[in-house]
This record gives structure tokens, C-alpha cells and sequence, in this order.
């Protein structure tokens, strides 16, 4: 693993994030065009995420939101999003910075992308008992044809052994 100062993997998953913030900046000020509408997963649990504790208990670990026609004073910063959504009936604010997305598409041009979350500090073993680097980040975009998933690469396959 390249240990130097190019790294790769960190700013494809910065690449990756800056899609969301433009996707969601033209939502915010332009509205969504069409048939677009973006599904949005999330840990629930992440720094900075506030959300209301009800949702927190029914979601323990990730939910997944969908901006398409109900959804309210939606704002965008370099860090993150939030918005207004209805729960119950009721109007709740969202607070979701970039860092907790883990997951982010819109079906309808059939796109997608898969963020994966950094891993604890401590060292994880691969299938074959090998230690993989700790700590680093690993993004994943998905490319969705028609009614099948497109092909999924991962940062793993151009790591050298």
C-alpha cells in the first residue's frame, strides 16, 4: 500500500462526495428537473448528523431518505445538506454532513454511487488472513443500466499486494 503522499483513495471518495453537493445545489436552487429524485443513505450515528431521536431509535445504523416532491427548505454547504422532510405527518429538520453519506442515487438516469465509510483505526484482516491498511477510506461508484447493476469497482483492485 502506497504510503506516500498521493492518496488516491481518499480523493476519489472526495470526487465522489462533490457530486452529491452539486447534485444537491441544483436541486436547492433550481429544483429537480423531471423525473429526478435522489435517494440518500446515511449513518445515523455519524458526527454532526442531527436528526430527531425517534428516527435515530427506528434507525439505528443507516436510513435512507428520498428528496422528490415533498420536501422543504432544502440547504447545501461545503460540508453538508439539510432539509425538511415529513415523519408522521409532522415537518422534521435534517442535518446530514457529506461524511455520513454512504450511498446516494438517482433512479431516474438509472445512477448510483456507493461510499464506503472509514474503518475503525485498528488493522482488518482480509479473506486470506492478510492485514489490510487501517484507516483508509474506500469509495465505490456504480454505474446502473436499465434494470441491472452495472459493474462495481473497487479501489482494492489496483492496490498492489
Amino acid at each position: 500500500m502506497n504510503t506516500g503522499p498521493l492518496h488516491y483513495e481518499k480523493w476519489v471518495e472526495e470526487a465522489l462526495r462533490s457530486v452529491i453537493h452539486r447534485s444537491l445545489t441544483l436541486a436547492a436552487t433550481e429544483g429537480l428537473p423531471g423525473d429526478h429524485h435522489f435517494f440518500i443513505t446515511f449513518q445515523t450515528g455519524d458526527d454532526g448528523v442531527d436528526i430527531p431521536g425517534h428516527l435515530k431509535a427506528e434507525h439505528p445504523g443507516e436510513m435512507t431518505i428520498v428528496l422528490q416532491h415533498q420536501f422543504n427548505d432544502l440547504l447545501v454547504d461545503e460540508d453538508g445538506f439539510a432539509v425538511t422532510l415529513t415523519f408522521g405527518g409532522k415537518p422534521t429538520r435534517l442535518i446530514i454532513p457529506y461524511s455520513a453519506v454512504t450511498a446516494f442515487a438517482d433512479p431516474a438516469v438509472n445512477f448510483g454511487l456507493q461510499l464506503k465509510m472509514p474503518e475503525d483505526d485498528e488493522a482488518e484482516m482480509d479473506m486470506d488472513g492478510t492485514e489490510v491498511s487501517p484507516g483508509h477510506d474506500e469509495a465505490v461508484a456504480i454505474d446502473v443500466e436499465d434494470e441491472k447493476m452495472g459493474e462495481v469497482i473497487t479501489l482494492d483492485a489496483f492496490r498492489k499486494e
